[in-house]
């Protein structure tokens, strides 16, 4: 099987199990969804939902956000984890998009990706999921899948992102990288991989990397 017999099994196996992506994380804009996103790094997209609605009961958008400290917002966000560096870039972001973004969420990655605690991967996330804008945010199911597929050499995240927007049709972008992050944590996770339950994978992948299991 040639790459781009792959890359269409790996299209129409993901669009027979997934015909919808629902986003895993809950928001009501782009605002409140650039928070999850920050809150979700390290941290599951479940445990982020339990803790949103906390924080976003006290503050749901930038201007109530700074009213709150650096200490109370680190204390709410706790449970996700890296609350210091995380409190921090939510207080930090939300001031700047105040003062230099008038209360908006800006729609460009430079300026995404000019906020604190916000890299290029939630910057994508955001231009993908709050504005449409083709993007392909790579997190690790999607770069441990491109390799396990052969799509890509797992150098790194930006050599995945490079080779998945090579390979796949820029109009299906931001609904193929939610169905391959469900696919992956239903069928390919990282821990307790079982590749007679992994299908694409075990029609498609490195075949050096498969007999290994």
């Amino acid at each position: 099987m040639n790459k781009k017999d792959k890359v269409n099994f790996v299209i129409k196996s993901l669009e027979d199990l997934y015909p919808t992506t629902p986003i895993p994380l809950d928001h009501k804009d782009p605002y409140t969804l650039l928070i999850a996103v920050l809150l979700s790094a390290q941290c599951t997209d479940e445990r982020v939902n339990k803790i949103t609605p906390i924080l976003f009961k006290k503050a749901n958008n930038p201007n109530d956000m700074i009213k709150l400290s650096v200490d109370q917002i680190k204390e709410i966000i706790r449970p996700c984890g890296l609350s210091p560096m995380k409190s921090k870039g939510i207080y930090g972001l939300s001031k700047m998009i105040i003062e230099k973004h008038e209360g908006k969420v800006p729609k460009n990655f430079e300026d995404l990706e000019a906020f604190p605690s916000v890299g290029h991967k939630t910057a994508s996330v955001v231009m993908s999921q709050a504005f449409g804008v083709p993007a392909f945010p790579v997190d690790t199911h999607i770069h441990r899948l491109m390799y396990r597929w052969g799509l890509t050499n797992g150098k790194n995240v930006e050599t995945t992102e490079k080779d998945a927007k090579r390979l796949f049709p820029e109009k299906i972008w931001n609904k193929l990288h939610l169905q391959i992050i469900y696919y992956g944590r239903e069928y390919s996770p990282a821990r307790g991989w079982n590749i007679e339950k992994d299908f694409i994978t075990k029609k498609i992948g490195r075949k050096s990397f498969i007999k290994k299991q």
